[in-house]
């Protein structure tokens, strides 16, 4: 009974995950098509690792603080250092199945190694500067959940070379991502859960010309509850970048390793929150 129950879930869930990951390939394709280009596609493989800290504290009934903290490393996963990733904001739970936020995001980049390699002068660690958006919607599948997560953000970036301007542009993202139970029927500490996830970026704005396609990336992972405050997660992500050119791409192997930590800081304690994902 329990491995039909296992193969419900994976057909009601495995079934939208691949729809959007399907759509998003014909994405790719219109993105790369440029009568001014030629029609040679470059693509570079990179591998890098992820260790991410994500955490969700309470501090209303229905008010958390939100915050992300992230160390990448690239090639053959830690051979050089790529961003420090800070993203801080304020939740609001509308209802059980709606939750917003709001926040900004720092983030660091570390120049690629090709730059060392060039005359003009450039900066070894370049910053941005973030405002971010987010609606998360929950629909439940019997046992599972679909996570619908809606992101914007507006990114004032600049080139690593020295003295090169901050410049505004637009992101947008749609992931769709599921956590199924495997060894229990509801999340509780112990359980250890399958995690699938398929995510769609596209940007704009006046600098954005041949690469309104910036990335799509596909995840399968695991993830074990510890107990009612921690949770971990590992796995693996393939991840398929537009570059400013148009025909330049980047294919990277990204592994990941999350943890997740939650508290509640209210005086009365609240009922608890619902198992929540790790994005």
């Amino acid at each position: 009974m329990k491995c039909d129950f296992l193969i419900l879930l994976l057909k009601k869930v495995i079934k939208p995950l691949c729809m959007v990951l399907l759509m998003a390939f014909p994405m790719v394709s219109m993105a790369q098509e440029d009568p001014d280009e030629p029609e040679e596609r470059i693509t570079s493989r990179r591998s890098e690792l992820w260790n991410g800290l994500y955490t969700k504290y309470r501090i209303g009934e229905k008010l958390f603080y939100y915050g992300e903290y992230h160390i990448r490393t690239r090639d053959h996963l830690i051979e050089n250092m790529a961003q420090i990733y800070l993203r801080f904001g304020l939740a609001y739970i509308i209802n059980k199945n709606l939750e917003i936020t709001g926040g900004i995001v720092t983030p660091f980049y570390w120049a690629p190694p090709e730059y060392a390699e060039q005359d003009q002068p450039y900066d070894n660690v370049v910053n941005q500067f973030r405002f971010w958006q987010q609606a998360l919607f929950i629909q439940s599948l019997g046992k599972a959940k679909l996570y619908h997560q809606i992101r914007t953000e507006q990114r004032w970036k600049r080139d690593y070379y020295v003295g090169s301007p901050f410049e505004l542009s637009f992101r947008w993202r749609y992931k769709i991502a599921s956590y199924i139970p495997l060894n229990s029927y509801k999340f509780q500490p112990g359980t250890y859960f399958l995690s699938l996830y398929n995510e769609v970026f596209i940007q704009s704005g006046k600098t954005i010309v041949r690469n309104p396609f910036e990335d799509n990336r596909a995840f399968v992972g695991m993830g074990y509850i510890l107990n009612e405050n921690i949770q971990f997660q590992v796995g693996y992500a393939k991840s398929w970048q537009q570059r400013d050119s148009g025909i330049n791409y980047n294919n990277r192997d990204l592994v990941r390793f999350s943890v997740y930590h939650n508290l509640d800081f209210t005086k009365k304690k609240s009922p608890p929150v619902d198992f929540q994902p790790v994005f």
